[in-house]
């Protein structure tokens, strides 16, 4: 079995900032990807990003907003978020994907496992 367990989300003001943090535990040998996606009401779940070893992949509407690190030793996942805005309010999701073949960072099912997501709120 693997786990992962997310933290940090909360309420923030327009503008404001938020680090959420994935740790993955268990049965786990590592990953060849990561990624944070959001679920909100009445939409498909959104890709925020994603990182390998080698690269990191972000959507244009979050570009220059959002940045998504990894710390392999402690088999854990960050998304610094800044400049928050109403809309980026949504349940924040970690996935993990294991396998190289059929990944693809903008794509939550080709992910392997995923958590049950931190809620962020953007209000003032």
């Amino acid at each position: 079995q693997v786990h992962l367990r997310e933290s940090g989300g909360g309420l923030v003001r327009p503008g404001g900032s938020l680090r959420l943090s994935c740790v993955v535990s268990g049965r786990y040998f590592g990953n060849v990807g990561a990624g944070w996606f959001r679920q909100t009401p009445g939409k498909e779940r959104e890709f925020l990003a994603a990182i390998s070893r080698d690269n990191v992949w972000y959507p244009g509407f979050v570009k220059d907003r959002f940045t998504i690190s990894r710390d392999d030793e402690k088999n854990s996942v960050y998304l610094q978020m800044d400049r928050l805005k109403p809309e980026d309010t949504g349940l924040y999701y970690c996935l993990v994907a294991t396998v190289t073949r059929g990944w693809a960072p903008d794509l939550d099912d080709t992910y392997d496992f995923r958590g049950q997501g931190t809620q962020v709120t953007v209000s003032s």
